[in-house]
């Protein structure tokens, strides 16, 4: 019997004080597709959810760890989880796909010394297709963020789950994300505030993106102060009603099975 296809979300926070105060945990998000286990932007705590996830997520069992960019509420995790899944280098083994700019030159966040660990490390580029074994996934257009930024795009059996990373809005982001059976969103912000440094969406940018992309289904996540505070899950339930669609706000420990359609 074939062994089910399914996301398990380890931590909902989104932006500084909510990482820095642990109000949410940030540990990444884990998917188990055709049999391969792989790990998506594993923030701070990463290691300590894998361990302590019911049941536990053996991290020397991980295929390949996947960043969409390089900020450290995305890659903090990213070297103990590459020592752990190699025993340290003595079993070279996995691959990593990050963006030209998580790997240097300048101020890369994978170490140098960990590199040789890995069987293959794969430079992510826009709107390119990888494979990790039968697992294939795509990266969307580039993302309006301050570092190089792809959003993810997983067929797991026919069931299209995509995740919309950090990002400004902008009228072309919809269309990397028009066919999603399942569509997990990064929401950081309730109210919009003026575009510099500060690159997220907020509230109304999602309500635009839904109401144009219409998936299958929609996981709010990522949530800084403003969500937090907000009840995300009551947030969720009034875009549900307008829109007419299947709107959730994730939790930490959230368990997605996917089937195809």
């Amino acid at each position: 019997m074939t062994a089910p296809n399914y996301i398990k979300i380890l931590g909902t926070a989104g932006a500084r004080h909510v990482v820095a105060r642990q109000l949410r945990s940030s540990a990444g998000t884990f998917l188990s597709i055709h049999g391969k286990s792989i790990l998506l932007d594993p923030g701070p705590g990463t290691l300590v959810r894998l361990a302590k996830s019911k049941p536990a997520i053996d991290v020397t069992g991980l295929d390949a760890i996947v960043l969409s960019h390089r900020h450290i509420d995305h890659a903090c995790d990213v070297n103990i989880l590459i020592d752990a899944m190699t025993a340290g280098g003595l079993q070279r083994r996995g691959s990593l796909f990050a963006p030209s700019d998580a790997l240097g030159p300048g101020d890369p966040v994978v170490l140098h010394y960990l590199r040789g660990f890995l069987e293959e490390i794969v430079t992510l580029e826009e709107g390119k297709e990888y494979s990790i074994g039968p697992v294939r996934f795509s990266t969307s257009i580039r993302h309006r963020h301050p570092v190089e930024t792809y959003g993810l795009r997983f067929d797991a059996e026919g069931c299209k789950v995509s995740f919309l990373v950090d990002t400004a809005y902008f009228p072309e982001l919809a269309e990397s994300y028009r066919d999603a059976d399942v569509l997990i969103i990064n929401l950081v912000r309730r109210e919009p505030r003026p575009i510099g440094l500060i690159q997220h969406l907020c509230l109304d940018d999602v309500r635009a993106l839904l109401a144009e992309v219409r998936p299958g289904r929609t996981i709010l996540t990522h949530f800084g102060m403003t969500m937090h505070r907000e009840k995300p899950w009551e947030l969720a339930s009034a875009l549900a009603d307008e829109l007419g669609l299947d709107v959730a706000a994730a939790s930490d420990g959230m368990t997605i099975e996917l089937s195809s359609n």
